[in-house]
């Protein structure tokens, strides 16, 4: 029996897979080795999964998530899953898990768009080139967290519509001083921006917001597929946004000449296809 998990910065998704079906999901926080440290992931892990997940016989550990793309923080996390699991552990990047989703063994533009973002060019073994994501303050063009940031900015300085704004305020039972305490005080910002994507979907047919996400969208495309050879090969997407906004994201490919073929949610039916072909994993 195999344990994939699949981890952004919001959520972690578990497989318990036996003969390469799957046996049990299920959903637990984020975990993030730039945020969180070794200690702090262990009592996630532990508090989060049924006691049955720790007693099952497993032969190996996947573990995919944001944050472990150097050697540093994936040891902070293989550690923190050995102490619970007390089994092999490979840990690799979020990045990886969508590129092995998306493409399995074939060459292609693999892309992030959740409560952060990110791109590559996966050849169909590994990544070849990462144009860097730099996080929700320098990057993450296209993300939740940059289109609640773009939001909140609009509505501290007054520029987004009134009632919009009037409607935030109301549903979220939040005044402008506790905005800008979320933001700069508690942590997981990038967490707390990425949920105005969610209040921004029912205001769709109000042209700021489709323009906000159009041009957030755009931006994505600009800044980083548009670095990629992205004309010869296919380009997927997976991701809460890409999901959510995968009309407005088919639309804004089409204007860079781009038809996607493939948006998925979460890379987790891909990576259990992947692991069931029995690759030796470097």
């Amino acid at each position: 029996m195999k344990l994939i998990a699949e981890s952004g910065s919001t959520r972690t998704e578990w497989a318990l897979v036996e003969d390469n079906h799957l046996v049990q999901s299920v959903f637990t926080e984020g975990l993030n080795p730039f945020f969180q440290s070794r200690r702090e992931i262990s009592r996630s892990v532990r508090l989060g999964l049924p006691e049955a997940f720790f007693k099952k016989k497993l032969e190996q550990v996947y573990f995919y998530g944001a944050g472990c793309s150097s050697y540093e923080k994936k040891n902070i996390v293989g550690a923190s899953l050995v102490a619970q699991f007390k089994t092999p552990i490979q840990v690799e990047s979020d990045l990886l898990a969508a590129a092995r989703g998306l493409f399995k063994c074939e060459p292609g533009i693999a892309c992030i768009l959740g409560t952060g973002s990110n791109s590559c060019f996966y050849d169909g073994k590994i990544i070849v080139k990462n144009i860097r994501a730099a996080g929700y303050i320098l990057g993450d063009e296209g993300s939740g967290a940059v289109l609640g940031k773009l939001f909140l900015s609009d509505v501290l300085k007054g520029l987004a519509p009134k009632q919009i704004a009037a409607d935030f305020y109301d549903k979220f039972r939040i005044s402008p001083n506790d905005v800008m305490d979320s933001v700069y005080n508690h942590p997981f910002p990038n967490r707390f921006l990425a949920t105005l994507s969610y209040f921004l979907a029912d205001y769709l047919d109000n042209d700021y917001v489709y323009n906000l996400l159009i041009n957030n969208l755009r931006s994505f495309f600009v800044r980083n597929v548009c670095q990629y050879d992205y004309k010869n090969y296919p380009i997927r997407f997976v991701g809460s946004l890409a999901h959510s906004y995968s009309t407005q994201l088919r639309d804004v490919a089409h204007e860079f000449g781009v038809e996607i073929d493939v948006i998925e949610e979460t890379p987790m039916a891909g990576l259990i296809d992947f692991h069931s072909l029995n690759i030796e994993e470097s």
